[in-house]
């Protein structure tokens, strides 16, 4: 099959576009025929060696853990699936080697769903690891569990998982602030959330202007000096998560890491179908400029995300 790998660390300039094997499946696992997957920073994070300390790397590895595409084929032991289904998943193992930057990816049933009918393939890739990321941690008690009513402020709204937030968030009945860059604060008010600029002098003010009280929850996905200043707008018994910086720890927050569920993968395809959720995609690629794709998500702005596909 035709792929994207590397077999050493590094940048956008490590990957190469040629043959490797088709990946075997296991009992639990189908074959998925990919028609796109979607470039997050955890993948180019990856593949510079930031995770070496926490996952093996089984060189050459294919990038990507965000993917849809069709079933071709099952395992022994998979009644969920039937060759044809139209799938999207988080396709995330406890090692880096068999990704989704491919034109098929072996996914274990853990990690699927089927794809939303009203989202094209492009749309679908770019859910999974997003979408879990803020489903999860908007309703899990150890993370957010946020409630009808109470006012949540999410940064970088108008990003991937930022935007999924808000959408979410709202869903649930919530207030929501969304702090973004000034090119994404339009985005963020078409979203349904009240914008505030990212300006370390003045963002405190912004927030306690529209919660005078404090926030409820606050879901960081930036880290750095604004989640100090977040743990300071905190109303009273307020809770506070971060997906990007361990430093929440020491402020008394949670730090949060996504895994996948097939359960909570089929919940964000039915908000989806329901009109909850919509999937800004920014831009597209063919899978042979992974590179490329890789570059325009490391460089941000783009208030949308990245895929790449596989004709």
């Amino acid at each position: 099959m035709k792929a994207i790998s590397y077999r050493r660390y590094g940048g956008p300039e490590v990957l190469e576009y040629g043959e490797l094997p088709e990946p075997k499946i296991g009992p639990d696992a189908v074959l998925v025929e990919v028609r796109a997957a979607a470039v997050n920073p955890v993948d180019w994070k990856c593949q510079a060696g930031y995770l070496d300390g926490m996952m093996d790397a089984v060189f050459p590895v294919v990038p990507g853990w965000d993917v849809s595409g069709v079933v071709v084929r099952l395992g022994v032991s998979v009644p969920e699936f039937a060759v044809g289904d139209e799938v999207m998943g988080y396709v995330r193992e406890d090692f880096l080697s068999r990704g989704t930057f491919a034109e098929y990816v072996a996914a274990p049933v853990r990690t699927l769903a089927r794809k939303p009918r009203t989202f094209d393939f492009e749309e679908a890739a770019a859910l999974p690891l997003a979408g879990l990321t803020a489903y999860q941690v908007l309703h899990q008690d150890q993370a957010l569990a946020v409630r009808p009513g109470e006012t949540v402020l999410v940064h970088a709204a108008a990003g991937g998982v930022g935007s999924m937030a808000v959408q979410i968030a709202r869903h649930l009945g919530c207030r929501v602030i969304g702090a973004a860059r000034d090119a994404g604060l339009e985005r963020v008010a078409e979203l349904g959330a009240e914008p505030v600029r990212y300006d370390e002098e003045t963002f405190s003010d912004q927030v306690r202007a529209l919660a005078p009280l404090g926030v409820d929850a606050v879901l960081d996905t930036i880290g750095g000096p604004f989640l100090k200043l977040s743990a300071r707008l905190l109303a009273p018994q307020g809770r506070l998560a971060s997906i990007a910086d361990g430093e929440v720890l020491a402020l008394g927050g949670r730090y949060f890491w996504v895994r996948p569920d097939p359960a909570d993968l089929a919940a964000l395809a039915d908000l989806a179908d329901a009109g909850v959720l919509t999937v800004r995609v920014a831009r597209s690629f063919p899978l042979e400029q992974a590179a490329e794709a890789q570059r325009a998500n490391a460089a941000g702005g783009l208030n949308g995300k990245v895929v790449v596909t596989v004709p």
